[in-house]
């Protein structure tokens, strides 16, 4: 039985689900990132996103709030694009991160940095990695060859900065995405 993915060993942790947005303009070949200001990932680039709260009526919900709370714009057709799981030791972070990421070809209002996140816009071949987490060299090629294409990606780490091992795979639907905790 493989550890990738297996929902009775995750039901067996606490899960905590979050959002990963981006604005990726295909046509131009530019990606909105924002370096985190403070927090979980402070100094490093990322898309915009966090935590599924309360409130929110869907995780879906959760990534469009996110987005206007740190980039102070509202996606105009985001679109689901994969979920990835991040496990830890457990030393250094309980919980298991299910990661649902989304992107969007365009956005209305006026890109504004806020107290946790410095949007800058980056060409795909100029993405710098080496100011990011250390998986996103791995899926972002996924995120970026194709605007509609989903995947799903388990990546285990020894600690924050390094990978102990990872699955990545293309999905063909939703579906085949899932969440260990959320409905969209």
């Amino acid at each position: 039985m493989s550890k990738f993915f297996n929902a009775d060993l995750l039901s067996k942790k606490k899960i905590k689900p979050l959002t990963l947005v981006f604005i990726q303009q295909q046509e131009k070949r530019k990606l909105l990132l924002g370096l985190k200001k403070r927090g979980f990932g402070m100094n490093k680039f990322n898309g915009f996103g966090g935590k599924v709260e309360a409130q929110d009526l869907s995780i879906k919900h959760a990534a469009e709030r996110e987005l206007m709370e740190e980039a102070g714009i509202c996606a105009t057709n985001l679109i689901k694009r994969g979920l990835i799981i991040f496990e830890f030791d457990p030393h250094i972070e309980s919980s298991v991160l299910e990661v649902h990421v989304y992107s969007s070809p365009d956005y209305t209002g006026e890109i504004t940095e806020s107290e946790e996140m410095k949007p800058e816009w980056f060409d795909f071949q100029g993405i710098p990695y080496e100011k990011m987490w250390v998986d996103d060299a791995i899926w972002f090629p996924l995120l970026l060859e194709n605007p509609t294409q989903l995947f799903k990606g388990h990546f285990i780490f020894s600690d924050f900065s390094n990978i102990q091992e990872y699955e990545l795979v293309k999905v063909e639907s939703l579906d085949e995405i899932g969440s260990f905790v959320l409905k969209e």
